[in-house]
């Protein structure tokens, strides 16, 4: 008898939250409370109700540490505090090493919607010294500046809520179809 991977169910409701946020970015670069908090708590509840004590540490761990990995690029205005609530909803669904998975693809995810953006709209040269100007804070310990921050009005934004609602559902496929 052959056996279908079980797929876990606060899985799905990743997939789900992370849809609705993707949309919700994609249309008005925003990820609302509602969403992320309502994401979080059902997550919180979902893996408690279906693995007991094991799934609630599960749930606060996977949230807590979607939150303090993007927490400092959220300081610094690199990050929106929409993208980073939903990272810690997927963490309450997902748990902490499915999340730290997520994470690394959606960062790559994102370097490739960056990269399309900025080719597109003949921003590369710019883009590049503005990496460069980064790179060069950082090992002088200081911020870059609110001109390569969120702030600018001038940036380039990249909708990071798509990036990660993408990387979810690319996770939860790949668990379901036994690739994970």
């Amino acid at each position: 008898m052959i056996h279908a991977p079980s797929l876990n169910p606060t899985w799905i409701l990743a997939a789900v939250v992370a849809a609705i946020a993707a949309i919700t970015d994609w249309r008005s670069r925003r990820i609302p409370n509602w969403l992320t908090v309502s994401g979080a708590a059902a997550g919180i509840a979902a893996n408690t109700i279906f693995y007991r004590s094991s799934g609630l540490k599960a749930a606060l761990l996977g949230m807590g540490l979607g939150l303090a990995l993007l927490l400092p690029f959220v300081l610094i205005r690199s990050l929106g505090a929409g993208d980073w609530k939903l990272a810690g909803a997927l963490g309450a669904c997902l748990g902490p090493r499915p999340l730290i998975d997520v994470l690394i693809a959606a960062i790559l995810v994102a370097g490739v919607m960056a990269l399309a953006v900025v080719i597109h709209t003949g921003r590369l040269k710019k883009t590049l010294l503005n990496i460069a100007h980064i790179v060069g804070t950082l090992f002088t310990l200081r911020l870059p500046g609110a001109e390569v921050s969120l702030d600018n009005p001038q940036s380039t934004k990249i909708p990071f809520g798509v990036a990660l609602a993408l990387a979810t559902i690319l996770y939860v496929v790949a668990a379901s179809l036994g690739k994970i």
